[in-house]
Order: C-alpha cells, then structure tokens, then sequence
C-alpha cells in the first residue's frame, strides 16, 4: 500500500473541508480551494482528520491513491499558511519591479519583460533582485515562479540569469579553461 496516501491528514483550527462525492472543497483563513478527485479514490472525513482510501487494488487506483493524498493535503496547507516560491536575479544591470500587481523584469533584453500573475498569487520584490511568488495554490505558484525563471534561465559559464534561491547552477570552464 502507498506509503503516503495511508497517512491521515491533520485538518487546523480555522479550517473546514466539505466533501460532495468526488469534489473536495477547503476553506480556511487565506481563501477557498475545490478541486474534483479520480474516481478510483474515496475521500473520508474522521473526525479531526482526512483519510484518502483506493476503491480497488488495480495499478491506476494505486497510482492516484498517492498523488489524491498529497493533493488535499496541499490544499489544506495553502489555505492555512499559503505557499511561497523565492527567485533570485543575478547579473550586472539585471534587477526586477512591481508596477501594480505585475512584475517588471529587465534582464538583459532591449526591452523590458512584463509577466501578468493569475488572479490568485502575489508577487513581490526585495532589494531589486529578489522576488517572491506567493499564493494559495501550490501548483499555480510552482507555474508561475516557473514562468518568471523561464524568462531568462541561468546560464553555466557565468551564472547570470533568474534562478531559485538556494538553486545551485553547475559551472562550466570557457574556452580559456580547457588545457
């Protein structure tokens, strides 16, 4: 049995799920999330828990058991603490804005690059060169910080470029390297 769709989920003080069926909706003190679950999966709620059970024990019913699990458990935890992704710009000249609610990144280009943010993530920025996804969703805050990092993705031989904080980019040697 998946080791993690048998763990309970802990459902905190201030939030409430209700389960219709197949469809899960979580409310709590940061907003609302509903999502609709495969049908090869029960949801069960016991009390002060969520319990993610298989219907059957064929391969598909196995294969979503886990992934259903992690699923309403991401949910329970974005609309409790929410969910945040940090990038850091580094380059000479590289540097990043808000201007309303989007995002202002010049990166090397002639012109400057404006990434709208879905309706439910915030973007932010701390000293020019650190910006911060956050949101309720943590697949659409995952896309997004992708979106941004995608803009201009760091480079191996001198790591300019928009990278996850903490992300550690494998340097390469240039031509003056090779002996």
């Amino acid at each position: 049995m998946s080791r993690i769709g048998k763990r309970p989920i802990a459902i905190p003080n201030k939030v409430t799920v209700t389960i219709e069926g197949q469809q899960v909706t979580v409310k709590g003190p940061k907003g609302e999330l509903q999502r609709v679950l495969p049908k090869q999966v029960t949801v069960e709620q016991e009390g002060e828990t969520i319990q993610v059970r298989r219907r059957d024990e064929s391969k598909l019913a196995r294969q979503r058991h886990g992934l259903s699990r992690t699923l309403v458990a991401n949910m329970v935890e974005g609309v409790s603490k929410g969910f945040e992704r940090r990038l850091a710009i580094q380059g000479v000249g590289y540097r990043a804005q808000v201007q309303g609610r989007n995002l202002i990144l010049n990166v090397g280009y002639s012109q400057p690059v404006e990434i709208v943010p879905p309706e439910d993530v915030q973007l932010a920025v701390e000293g020019n060169t650190n910006v911060i996804v956050s949101g309720i969703n943590k697949e659409i805050v995952g896309n997004t910080a992708a979106k941004i990092r995608a803009v201009r993705p760091p480079e191996v031989y001198k790591g300019k470029g928009i990278r996850y904080a903490g992300e550690i980019i494998r340097r390469k040697a240039g031509k003056a390297g090779k002996k």
